[in-house]
């Protein structure tokens, strides 16, 4: 039996998916090298705005062929779409045989045993399982040998008017410090060097089990053969000072942070419910400064949420300006059923958005050029993840994707480059000998 996987969204998503192959590999199952070979196909879906709810039909449009050729294969949908709409979602595409969210993976087995039994296998709880935790219980499969995701919490507490993650991924859930731990453990014998520790609002952990995040970065940096740490995604309110001196003390933590800002102006922030300030987020960016040297900033930003004026536009460019991000997920604002931005009024037009969009591209593409200027001639560290032939690819300390010449051999080390040329979204590099 074969299986394939398409995953929508963020990072989380695609270490569920990973989980995922891990519990099908536990069933016999057998990754199939494209759609139309597989006797299982999992479309891991996201909901956070209306392009990905879009694909999702237009994919599951182009698999229902499959049965044609093959009558018993299989057609799920999981993922944060799937708990939104439930049954909906179902009525809406029939194609659809089984149909589950990220509270209950690590049902699939049985849902897959109802589904072929003919049944419409369908599990979406309103709230996460008391056996929650039987899911860190099956392996990943995963495409990097060398750098892992590492889910350490789910959920999130937070009410931004925009976001559906409290109602798609429920309320936040620490996992413990030993159930990490022991995942870690496993990677590093597995080869893994470089740990990507993973949550909705990941600076959060531990809030509700009475252990600070950055006691998670310590203990995690103990642990023998971890050579490198990074985390995604954490709020600006939670980022505290404590997280920022731990970040500088262990050797361990990469030099790069993704820190949402989502828009600059105080206005908007408010309207957002962020919790936080334009002054206060650039706050927080000077201190990860102070206490991390050289570190890097890449962000989220919504533009034309409801009411946005020209002026509140302006002050979102103007933290472009002062933090010069490496790196910017902008998204123009998509109103998301069940929230409160949803009814709200003053929504801006599509065409005011794209013409804002198109300027603070502008502007980062700018920005993004001036930095990789002064990447020209520096000593990078980079963890080599990929090998094409003579060409080596791997990312520095920065979170920046470098290429260089050199034997496969140097698979998942690492090793000192020598920048020689540098473009906004790679650099050409030279090993440094010693």
């Amino acid at each position: 039996m074969r299986y394939f996987i398409k995953t929508f969204g963020c990072q989380m998503n695609f270490n569920d998916s990973e989980r995922l192959r891990g519990i099908l590999k536990t069933m016999g199952y057998e990754p199939a090298q494209s759609w139309e070979e597989a006797d299982l196909i999992l479309i891991n879906t996201c909901t956070i705005r209306e392009k990905p709810d879009q694909k999702v039909y237009s994919h599951l449009g182009e698999f229902k062929k499959i049965k044609e050729r093959n009558p018993k294969a299989l057609i799920g949908v999981c993922g944060c779409l799937a708990q939104r709409m439930g049954e909906e979602l179902v009525q809406k595409a029939p194609v659809i045989d089984l149909l589950f969210s990220s509270f209950n993976m690590h049902q699939l087995p049985e849902l897959i045993q109802q589904a072929q039994a003919g049944y419409k296998a369908i599990a979406i709880l309103d709230n996460p399982p008391s056996d929650e935790d039987k899911l860190w219980e099956f392996p990943t499969v995963r495409d990097n040998k060398y750098c892992a995701y590492v889910t350490v919490m789910k959920g999130c507490d937070k009410n931004c008017t925009y976001c559906v993650v409290p109602k798609t991924r429920g309320r936040q859930r620490s996992r413990s410090l030993e159930s990490i731990l022991k995942e870690v453990k496993s990677l590093v014998e597995d080869g893994v060097r470089e740990i990507h520790l993973l949550g909705q609002n990941v600076t959060a952990w531990g809030q509700d089990i009475g252990t600070p995040f950055e006691e998670l970065l310590y203990r995690v940096a103990e642990v023998p053969g971890v050579e490198r740490i990074r985390f995604t995604t954490g709020h600006p309110k939670d980022l505290t000072e404590s997280i920022a001196k731990a970040m500088g003390e262990i050797p361990q933590v990469c030099e790069h942070l993704h820190l949402p800002v989502q828009a600059g102006s105080n206005r908007i922030l408010k309207l957002m419910d962020r919790g936080y300030t334009k002054e206060e987020y650039l706050e927080k960016v000077h201190m990860l400064k102070e206490y991390v040297k050289g570190i890097t900033f890449s962000t989220d930003i919504i533009v034309g949420f409801p009411t946005e004026t020209e002026e509140d536009f302006e002050e979102t460019l103007d933290v472009l300006r002062k933090v010069r991000f490496e790196q910017v997920f902008s998204f123009k604002y998509s109103p998301r059923p069940d929230t409160p931005a949803y009814s709200m009024e003053g929504q801006v037009p599509d065409h005011i958005k794209t013409e804002r969009m198109s300027r603070l591209l502008e502007l980062q593409k700018r920005i993004l050029s001036e930095i990789a200027r002064e990447y020209e001639g520096t000593i990078q560290e980079v963890l080599i993840e990929g090998c094409e032939g003579s060409k080596l690819t791997g990312r520095t300390r920065t979170n920046r994707w470098a290429s260089l010449s050199g034997d496969e051999s140097l698979l998942g080390s690492l090793v000192k480059v020598k920048v020689v040329s540098s473009k906004p979204f790679n650099m050409e590099c030279e090993l440094v000998e010693g």
